[in-house]
C-alpha cells in the first residue's frame, strides 16, 4: 500500500505542474503531467506530507493548502493499492527550482486539459473545478483505466 499526496498550486490562472522524465526503469509516470507530491514519511500527516514534497520538488513553500479530494487507485496487483490526498493552494512562498524528477512549468488553467494526463486525473480534476470535493476510486489494469467511482461534495 501506498500513502502519497499532490498539490493543485493555482496562481494567477495558472496551475504548477511537472512533467515526469524517465525516473527509473519502467517508471509508468513518465511522459505525463502530474501535479508535484510524493510519498509520506513515517510520523507525517497529510498537510505535512505535502508541504515537505512540495517543496523538495519545487523549491516552494504552500501556504494553507487545502484538502480537496482522496483517491484510491487499485489493480489486478493487491500491492499497488494507492490512498493519494489531493490538496489545492493558491499562496505559496519560495523561488521555483529545477525538479530532478521531470521539468516544471505553469499551465494555463484553461489548457490542463490538453495535456498528457492519466485518466483518472482528467475525471476527478474536472469535478473538483466544478465541485470542490470528492472521493473516488479508480482501477488500472495495464495502465488502462477499467472503472471508477467518483463522489463529488459541494464547498
Amino acid at each position: 500500500m501506498i500513502l502519497a499526496t499532490t498539490c493543485y498550486l493555482e496562481y494567477e490562472n495558472k496551475v504548477l505542474m511537472l512533467c515526469r522524465y524517465k525516473k527509473r526503469k519502467g517508471d509508468i509516470h513518465e511522459g505525463k503531467y502530474l501535479a508535484p507530491g510524493g510519498k509520506f514519511e513515517s510520523g507525517e500527516s497529510p498537510d505535512e506530507c505535502v508541504i515537505r514534497e512540495y517543496k523538495e520538488e519545487t523549491g516552494l513553500t504552500l501556504i494553507n493548502p487545502i484538502l480537496r479530494s482522496v483517491l484510491t487507485f487499485t489493480s489486478e496487483r493487491p500491492e499497488d493499492v494507492s490512498y493519494v490526498f489531493v490538496f489545492a493552494a493558491n499562496r505559496y512562498f519560495g523561488e521555483l527550482k529545477e525538479c530532478r524528477e521531470g521539468k516544471l512549468e505553469w499551465i494555463t488553467s484553461s489548457e490542463l486539459s490538453n495535456l498528457n494526463l492519466w485518466e483518472s486525473d482528467r475525471i476527478f480534476l474536472q469535478g473538483l473545478r466544478e465541485s470542490g470535493h470528492s472521493l473516488a476510486k479508480f482501477v488500472y489494469e495495464e495502465h488502462e483505466l477499467q472503472h471508477y467511482k467518483v463522489l463529488f461534495y459541494n464547498s
